[in-house]
């Protein structure tokens, strides 16, 4: 679990590296064995590019890293539970466990709206542990969407 918190707070600081660039604030870190293999952060906007969330540059890197697109026996932490998109690519990666902290109710594909990868509809199941830093995953989220509606009304 130490670990766990670790991990999650080097996610943090890729989200906040995100809301700095104006980006929805969400980081990933992938490990092996406890080792870092690969990180992103949220960058879809600067991009151009709406695949280009924080799950899927750290499953890209990572992928590169290993020299494989599959990545048994590794964990993923992000900051924001996943999206569909991003529960795909973490089932076709062969994730091992995905860690995440803020829940999200209105498009999280991991427990809140969809149950991918426990749901024994797919051939790939994968431990999920949500709520792992998750105060602090929560208020980067609210603090940066609170600040986009005060400049809107600023405007």
């Amino acid at each position: 679990m130490e670990s766990d918190i670790q991990f999650m707070e080097r996610a943090l600081l890729l989200a906040q590296k995100a809301a700095i660039q104006n980006e929805i604030p969400v980081g990933a870190i992938l490990t092996l064995n406890g080792a870092l293999i690969s990180e992103g952060q949220n960058s879809p906007i600067s991009s151009c590019d709406p695949c280009a969330h924080a799950e899927i540059i750290a499953l890209r890197s990572g992928a590169t890293q290993l020299g494989n697109y599959r990545m048994p026996g590794t964990t993923l932490y992000v900051t924001l539970e996943p999206c569909i998109m991003c529960m795909g690519a973490i089932i076709h990666a062969r994730v091992k466990r995905l860690v995440f902290g803020a829940y999200d109710p209105k498009t999280g594909a991991a427990v809140s709206c969809y149950n991918i990868g426990q749901d024994n509809l797919l051939n790939h199941h994968l431990e999920i542990s949500g709520g792992i830093c998750e105060i602090q995953s929560a208020a980067l989220l609210k603090n940066f969407f609170r600040e986009i509606r005060r400049k809107r009304t600023l405007s």
